[in-house]
């Protein structure tokens, strides 16, 4: 990682191996970040590729955009939105990919930014949004949320056994004075542990924190329309209208359970449906050596889906 990007791109040489960028091709990297991903695979396909990027952060987009301009010979372009719209985008470019890429994670900047408000290890506003321009932020959200409908969010998004005291707790305290930063959120979550904050494995905010950024942001719906985008691409190849090119090959990091969930099902349903072909029957993970040197890769699982391809099964 280059002091500079700021961020280490999880999984890259597994993503170069599965993803097999193909010479000249184009390849759409859903969620740019910090261009790490798209500048590997802009060299690996050389002259003559195009790189479509998209980002819901403006800033990493900026930042990716001009990384990835810096290879000779490849052409590039930027879309600054979600991707659950990413066929509509570069459809508009009059492309059709052959690679896609999707990390569902964030970039180390966002994480260490107080301004953000993705970390309770220092006080910042409650924010949480990826895209700064709009959207509700996670204090709008604390304050507004039914008691019963927060501890619902925290149980089934952060899967927090404690969500309803939790919920009571900062119920409770925005009663008295708003939930405006970080620390008051933690403070909040630690409160409501009590004595098993001591004990707990990770901070206790941790669950908590997911919960409301996977809302704020709305991850999982999102993902859904990415995956849809996917499955109608895969299904309008036959009739030469996708957005994808034949033999595309569509890769997705995720980082927690209901996002891989997501993934493996529409997968293993696109392959018995003749769709196209799983690469990796199971998620392709980070090693130990990737491991210690970043440890945010523990929980990447990567997935990759080929379409117009027989399955094992057919063959």
């Amino acid at each position: 990682m280059s002091a500079r990007a700021g961020h280490l791109p999880v999984l890259l040489d597994t993503i170069l191996e599965l993803l097999a960028m193909p010479a000249g091709g184009t390849v759409a990297d859903l969620t740019a970040g910090r261009g790490g991903h798209a500048e590997a695979l802009a060299r690996r396909g050389g002259a003559g590729s195009r790189v479509f990027l998209l980002d819901l952060d403006a800033a990493n987009l900026a930042f990716a955009e001009s990384r990835v301009r810096a290879v000779d010979g490849v052409e590039v372009r930027a879309h600054h939105g979600t991707f659950a719209h990413a066929d509509q985008a570069i459809r508009a470019a009059g492309w059709r990919a052959d690679r896609v890429l999707a990390d569902l994670g964030f970039a180390s900047t966002q994480m260490d930014d107080p301004l953000r408000g993705f970390s309770f290890q220092a006080e910042g506003p409650l924010d949480m949004r990826l895209d700064t321009s709009r959207g509700e932020t996670a204090a709008e959200l604390v304050a507004r949320l039914p008691e019963a409908e927060l501890a619902d969010a925290i149980f089934q998004l952060g899967e927090d056994p404690f969500a309803r005291r939790i919920a009571r707790i900062i119920a409770e305290r925005r009663g008295r004075a708003p939930i405006r930063t970080t620390t008051d959120l933690a403070s909040a979550v630690v409160a409501a542990y009590g004595a098993r904050a001591r004990e707990s494995r990770m901070h206790p905010a941790t669950r908590t924190f997911m919960a409301l950024r996977i809302m704020v942001n709305d991850e999982l719906g999102a993902l859904r329309g990415l995956l849809t985008a996917l499955e109608q691409g895969g299904r309008a190849l036959a009739s030469g209208s996708s957005w994808l090119q034949p033999g595309a090959r569509a890769g997705i990091i995720s980082f927690h359970s209901l996002e891989d969930r997501l993934v493996k099902h529409s997968f293993a349903e696109w392959e018995r449906e003749g769709l196209g072909t799983r690469l990796t029957r199971k998620p392709a993970e980070a090693a130990d050596a990737e491991i210690r040197a970043n440890p945010r890769a523990r929980s990447a699982k990567f997935r990759v889906f080929e379409f117009g391809t027989e399955s094992a099964a057919d063959r």
